[in-house]
């Protein structure tokens, strides 16, 4: 490890995550504002529980677009400037979503062209989540070298974490002390605009940061890969690494199923299992959970700290683990704790207990999940697929996972009206079945280069 140059790898990688930072506050400040969007917009409309599952999950449609395109705008401009795009429309999307009446709208009148005008804002959010949540992984997974890749990557999961935990703090600051009436006519307003503070400094640090040495060698610029390789390797492995990239781009672009179809099923596959065991219901929807449980409205959002609090322990452990124990082993370990978790939630649900025992087994799912699931997934995603058809598999794997948030999410409020046990034995049954995948089709990809990973579906 001495050979690289940590302190150039380590700023490029944290710069990078706060795109992963800005996906979990995105993705999680509607856990604290959802029940006021239902107060504000979709009460006085008249409108369904079907339709309030819809505006909470709209930026997930916008996260399935950004997911399917960010194949595209990495593959043609660039990882670097697609993390600039998403941080740009994070930034709009915050402005917009706490103001959404701006130009157009009388302020504090609900009206269904403005509940749409909030889900347009919301989509433009979920773009550059789309987008952040594919090329992020996929930046440091192709600057960092091949013994810290695992530990690196899951960094991104680690501050889409942090995101999600700094902006549970900032909505329970937000809220506390403030009447109900307040928070459901300014509160949730400046839950949503904070999110423009972190969305402006991402965007400009990423004009810093250099373009990485796999696009570079894909476009063609080998001198400017090789400038940037040698900064982070020294000069003598930089022209090594240089000639292993050179030979796995020299031919042709190659067609997507060009090393078979099992690689894109298995990545795909692992994004879909990473939403169907239920983790986004537990996040976007907690302080709802907790106040199901009989927790106070403030009491409900700090059990929801103290949920964030484990996760960011929790996804620790997966960091300090990954590049040790292999990925294979966290993910099949990851899905017996969910598993347990979801299907005691179930049985309690069924008997109708509710209490601290719900925290537990909720606090057991959310830490196994986080462990391995929640960072592994990313770093798999990252690392599984060639050079040549990266930017286009990972953006059909992303795209995938995303669409199977906004089923998962918006189905949620639906399915909990007609059965909370069997909804949470369904994820548990998805944790089981995401196991024996893991170990009968997922690769161990610990330690091996980029460049070998062409090989390992060769065969």
């Amino acid at each position: 490890m001495k050979k690289h140059n940590q302190y150039f790898i380590y700023v490029i990688t944290l710069v990078a995550t706060l795109g992963g930072l800005l996906f979990g506050y995105d993705t999680a400040v509607i856990s604290g504002a959802e029940k006021s969007i239902q107060s504000f917009l979709i009460e006085p409309l008249g409108l369904n529980s079907f339709i309030h599952g819809i505006t909470v999950s709209s930026a997930l449609i916008g996260c399935i677009i950004g997911g399917a395109v960010s194949g595209f705008i990495s593959g043609n401009w660039g990882r670097k400037n697609a993390l600039i795009i998403a941080g740009i429309l994070f930034f709009l999307s915050a402005l917009g979503s706490g103001a959404p009446e701006f130009l157009f709208f009388k302020k504090g009148e609900a009206t269904i062209s403005l509940l749409a005008m909030f889900n347009f804002y919301r989509l433009i959010g979920g773009i550059g989540v789309g987008l952040a949540s594919a090329v992020s992984p996929m930046y440091i997974g192709e600057v960092a070298p091949p013994q810290i890749r695992g530990r690196l990557v899951s960094l991104n999961q680690f501050a889409i974490i942090f995101g999600m935990l700094v902006v549970y703090f900032v909505n329970w600051g937000i809220a506390n002390g403030q009447t109900i009436e307040w928070i459901n006519t300014i509160g949730w307003r400046r839950m949503f605009m904070s999110e423009a503070i972190p969305a402006g400094i991402f965007t400009v640090l990423m004009f810093f940061m250099p373009e990485t040495p796999r696009y570079l060698a894909l476009v063609n610029k080998e001198s400017e890969a090789l400038k940037i390789l040698t900064k982070i390797n020294g000069a003598e492995k930089a022209k090594e690494i240089i000639a292993n990239i050179h030979t796995s781009v020299e031919s042709k672009k190659a067609k997507l199923f060009s090393y078979g179809k099992i690689v894109i099923i298995v990545g795909v596959l692992l994004s879909v299992f990473q939403q169907f065991v239920g983790i986004n219901v537990a996040l976007y929807y907690a302080p709802r959970i907790f106040e199901s449980m009989g927790a106070a409205k403030d009491a409900s959002m700090m059990q929801t700290i103290i949920m964030g609090l484990v996760n960011v322990v929790f996804t620790v452990v997966a960091i300090a683990t990954v590049d040790k124990w292999g990925r294979k082993p966290l993910l099949i370990t990851g899905s017996v704790g969910m598993a347990i978790g979801m299907i005691a939630i179930s049985t309690l649900s069924f008997f109708n207990i509710i209490g601290i025992s719900t925290l537990v087994f909720i606090i057991i799912y959310t830490a196994s999940f986080m462990m391995s699931w929640g960072p592994i997934c990313w770093v798999l995603i990252s690392e599984i697929y060639p050079n040549k058809i990266r930017s286009r598999a990972v953006a059909l794997a992303v795209a995938a996972q995303w669409a199977a948030n906004f089923f998962i999410s918006s189905t949620y409020p639906a399915m909990m009206e007609f059965s909370g046990g069997l909804t949470y034995l369904f994820y548990g049954t998805m944790s089981v079945i995401s196991a024996i995948f893991v170990w009968k089709m997922v690769p161990e990809t610990k330690g091996k280069t980029l460049e070998e990973m062409e090989s390992v579906w060769k065969k």
